[in-house]
């Protein structure tokens, strides 16, 4: 019986030690920007999902496609579009990486801590490896984590053909991802 106590005690602490090593959030921030002679694009999506392990530095992110939001109705129309990003067919980008330079993040002290993030994005049926800077801020006992980097939209087989809308988003747009995990 005392075995049996100890196995339960020892695997119910295995498991809260997991869980603390792995944080976890369903609504993380993404928000693209694209500035043109025509227009400025801005648009914001609030349910991203990402998670952070602790002892690796890896982290995940998936990001519903059709969850961003835009100023006009047109241009999110535009967006989802078979024509442009075909959010039906491809409904979700995703990351999957780790910090490279985990050394430099003390999860156990509060600061911000810059680091250098590096995987692999999917979106819209394409893979490219990026590495990108990021900021890790620990504050009170929780983390949270940002970065900001552009991203051209030929390295993932998006573009409009031709008319207005070609016109209207430029090339290379700007991503900022904070999450709070």
């Amino acid at each position: 019986m005392k075995k049996l106590i100890i196995t339960i005690g020892l695997a119910v602490l295995s498991i809260v030690a997991f869980s603390q090593d792995k944080l976890i959030t369903k609504s993380g921030h993404a928000k693209f920007f694209s500035h043109t002679v025509a227009e400025d694009i801005q648009a914001n999506n609030y349910k991203v999902i990402s998670s952070i392990t602790l002892s690796t530095g890896e982290l995940i992110f998936s990001i519903p496609m059709q969850s961003f939001e835009f100023e006009k109705s047109l241009m999110q129309k535009h967006y989802n579009s078979p024509k442009f990003l075909d959010t039906k067919q491809f409904p979700k980008a995703k990351f999957k990486g780790a910090i490279k330079d985990m050394s430099k993040v003390d999860f156990t002290k509060d600061g911000e801590y810059s680091v250098l993030v590096s995987g692999s994005l999917t979106m819209h049926g394409e893979t490219k490896e990026l590495t990108e800077k990021g900021t890790i801020t620990i504050k009170g006992g929780k983390v949270s984590a940002s970065s900001t980097f552009n991203i051209t939209l030929a390295d993932y087989k998006i573009a409009f053909a031709k008319g207005k809308p070609s016109t209207n988003i430029a090339k290379t747009v700007e991503v900022t991802i904070n999450v709070n995990y």
